[in-house]
């Protein structure tokens, strides 16, 4: 029998730093809920809108896979691997921290407000040399289908990181469903909402809505309007 939680997106910590507006699915920062502190190896869930020309300065990571999917406007990222890149919507980045990293986020528009999810998933290797990649992805290829756009593989499609995680994107008229089956067994998927209503499982989400699913090894996914949504399958034992 499937187990599931449902966190509704008005139950998210939210922190107001003026510049920066965040909602925290899991406990981080000033926010902390002893009962959610993770979903198996999906360790930070942010949603976040930042103002034109702030951001975020030069701070360390380590031992950590971040994976930053932009939902609006343009994202400029520095790091100590001399990389300088901007993403935006239709782009995902990913970095390992490994040994250790130092990287900024900003904002690099003076007058709109870039929004992005910042997602951290444990590792399931350590004190790996710190990488960094990023890809544009093609929009098409989850119109009424599930987009991958990462997994453990680097020949696969997507990025990748180090861990037994896959995640993917769609982008759903209203009516279609589609069946999801786990990778490996002892896995969960966290389903996160970013548009419209979707139905998991007989289990109703709105927009900014997650439901984490586990114990099973398959579940059906319907928009119930024309929807977006991401799906994070990852280990729940790690």
């Amino acid at each position: 029998m499937a187990q599931t939680v449902l966190h509704k997106a008005a139950t998210r910590g939210f922190a107001d730093h003026g510049w920066l507006k965040s909602h925290h699915t899991f406990s981080f920062a000033n926010y902390y809920n002893p009962e959610r502190i993770n979903f198996g190896a999906l360790r930070v869930l942010n949603d976040d809108s930042v103002d034109g020309g702030r951001g975020f300065g030069e701070h360390p990571h380590d031992n950590m896979e971040i994976i930053s999917i932009p939902l609006e406007g343009d994202l400029e990222h520095r790091d100590s691997m001399d990389n300088v890149a901007v993403i935006k919507n239709g782009d995902i980045q990913v970095m390992s921290a490994g040994t250790g990293i130092y990287h900024s986020e900003y904002n690099k528009a003076a007058n709109s407000q870039v929004k992005f999810l910042q997602i951290w998933v444990f590792p399931n290797k350590r004190n790996v040399e710190p990488r960094y990649d990023q890809l544009t992805l093609q929009a098409e290829d989850r119109h009424n289908k599930l987009q991958q756009v990462l997994s453990p593989n680097p020949d696969d499609a997507g990025v990748w990181i180090h861990q037994d995680a896959w995640f993917n994107l769609g982008e759903f008229d209203k009516g279609i469903t589609t069946e999801y089956k786990m990778h490996k067994p002892g896995q969960g998927v966290y389903v996160f909402v970013l548009k419209g209503d979707v139905n998991v499982n007989n289990v109703l989400l709105n927009t900014r809505d997650g439901l984490g699913i586990w114990d099973t090894d398959q579940f059906s996914i319907t928009a119930e309007t024309d929807a977006e949504f991401l799906l994070m399958e990852v280990p729940m034992e790690f």
